[in-house]
């Protein structure tokens, strides 16, 4: 990105809508769950404001206004990522501009991680379908935490797993819930709009929104 005026120590990546465009597949699985399991109707506004960002038991916090019990949470976890993960299949694809971005930072020994709310089933099944898996040996997962997005404590996490402090940091996300973590944490922002418009994402403490990874090789180069 021509004129970006910072080079990072480190870089932390969101997966579902930074790695891949695959939030319209979450979104539909949530709204197909919700209906059968929980009786909820899934507006635009609701999946914007309750869905995006964040670990299932939080999201169905959110959606059903009071904390769920185990056998619930497992249940519609389990549900719902099953359902994504059929409607997913074979129809993953990585952002434009990513591989030729990883490439420049290894090739600069700039490292990154994976900060993703996603259990470890979806990212295995995401960096399989990307072939992403070797790319990304540093992982945060939404079991490696207690506190998910919007709390800054994946980003921390992220961070500390690099040897860096967060300010050093450059993070991507997608989810405003997301970019409220990673700013929160104390990394500078740049958030892709494949989920959420830039006035949301720069609201929340994006310094930068950029439609896909294009240029950004050349950035470092």
């Amino acid at each position: 990105m021509s004129g970006w005026p910072w080079r990072p120590a480190g870089v932390l990546f969101d997966m579902d809508g930074v790695l891949t465009l695959n939030n319209h597949f979450h979104r539909q699985a949530w709204q197909e769950v919700a209906r059968e399991v929980l009786g909820l109707h899934l507006t635009e506004h609701d999946l914007d404001t309750k869905v995006d960002g964040g670990r299932n038991p939080e999201i169905i916090e959110r959606l059903i206004g009071t904390v769920p019990d185990e056998a619930l949470s497992r249940r519609v976890h389990d549900t719902k990522e099953g359902r994504y993960r059929a409607l997913a299949a074979g129809a993953l694809r990585e952002v434009q501009g990513l591989g030729a971005y990883l490439d420049a930072l290894e090739a600069r020994r700039i490292p990154f991680a994976l900060v993703t709310s996603a259990d470890a089933v979806n990212v295995a099944f995401g960096m399989e379908a990307l072939g992403l898996g070797h790319r990304f040996a540093v992982r945060v997962l939404g079991e490696d935490v207690t506190r998910g997005k919007p709390h800054p404590e994946p980003f921390l996490l992220g961070a500390a797993r690099l040897g860096l402090d967060p300010t050093q940091c450059l993070a991507h996300e997608d989810a405003v819930n997301g970019v409220r973590s990673a700013a929160g944490a104390g990394c500078r922002v740049v958030a892709l709009t494949t989920t959420a418009p830039a006035e949301a994402l720069r609201a929340a403490g994006a310094a930068l929104t950029v439609p896909d990874f294009t240029g950004w090789a050349a950035w470092l180069a």
